[in-house]
């Protein structure tokens, strides 16, 4: 029973961390500050994201162990439609944390408008249907 409320409590933490990341979407245009923080967001949204999953994996009977093992498992019970960009945005995580070179905060910003946010947001909204 504890397992099935922390997935709960997560999710609600992943469901406000995704709805910040929906203020900065939804702005056009971001200064190179608000670049970062939009980066970091996502960083921090994507935490949630995969904790979230490995939590609600956990109670479905699965044991995935790493963040790669549980955006594995999430594709194939079908948690998650797009597996390559949960793959994708997990390998370009760790080049996020060099905001400070500009073209790849541009890039991190492309990615994360076009590509890894939609895959936020499908997720967020599974889990809440899940509820």
């Amino acid at each position: 029973m504890n397992s099935d409320i922390r997935w709960q409590q997560r999710f609600s933490n992943f469901k406000m961390a995704t709805s910040q990341l929906t203020e900065f979407i939804e702005k056009d245009e971001l200064n190179k500050f608000e670049t970062q923080g939009l980066i970091q967001c996502f960083e921090y949204t994507f935490e949630l994201a995969w904790k979230t999953m490995k939590d609600y994996l956990e109670i479905e009977g699965f044991d995935p162990k790493t963040p790669r093992k549980t955006i594995q498992t999430a594709y194939q019970v079908e948690l998650i439609e797009d597996g390559h960009a949960w793959m994708d945005a997990l390998e370009k995580r760790n080049l996020m944390a060099h905001t400070y070179n500009e073209d790849r905060a541009k890039e991190s910003e492309r990615l994360i408008r076009t590509i890894y946010y939609f895959a936020i947001l499908k997720l967020c909204k599974k889990f809440e249907a899940l509820l």
